[in-house]
């Protein structure tokens, strides 16, 4: 229906009605310039300031956002330096850590052999002193047995009975003289 409507305008233009859109009208020209220009002036009035203000905040909160995101970047960067820093120092003092364990370890091994070793030679010269007594008594029990012997033969041989302390201490001294003979 519409589409008639511009038909039959567009038709009636060309006997002296209304002209089609490309026909040049000085009045129409004037008038749309005018409009244009108080429009223009209305809307640099009105409306062009709180567009330009308006656009000027966006710029400067997305100025202020980008500025925060590089700051927040550097701080982050920093955060992670730092903790590549602790880390490495972690690992450092941990390396540490194990080296002086095992540093202690190795003290404390050698110590324990030491007193592994102390206690084993302490064990040996006390059994070797303990065999010495023992020895000791052992010579003695057999030098008075031998000498009681001795003593037995001998009053047999004398048959007599010898029971002076002379008698005794002269077969200890014989016992001595053969013992010392022996060794």
């Amino acid at each position: 229906m519409y589409p008639a409507l511009f038909l039959l305008a567009a038709a009636e233009g060309g006997e002296g009605g209304l002209g089609g859109p490309f026909s040049l009208e000085p009045g129409l020209m004037i008038w749309t310039w005018i409009v244009f220009i108080v429009l223009l002036l209305a809307l640099r009035k009105y409306a062009w300031p709180p567009i330009v203000r308006l656009t000027e905040e966006r710029e400067q909160r997305i100025a202020e956002q980008l500025a925060e995101a590089e700051r927040l970047n550097k701080e982050a960067a920093a955060a992670l330096e730092e903790h590549r820093k602790l880390v490495a120092s972690a690992k450092e003092d941990a390396h540490t850590l194990v080296n002086e364990a095992k540093g202690i370890a190795e003290q404390e091994r050698q110590h324990l052999l030491a007193r592994a070793q102390e206690e084993h030679d302490r064990l040996l010269e006390r059994a070797r002193r303990e065999i010495e007594t023992e020895r000791e008594r052992a010579v003695g029990d057999l030098r008075r047995v031998a000498v009681e012997v001795s003593l037995a033969a001998a009053a047999k041989l004398i048959e007599r009975q010898l029971d002076s302390d002379t008698d005794r201490q002269l077969v200890e001294k014989y016992l001595t003289s053969l013992g010392d003979d022996l060794k």
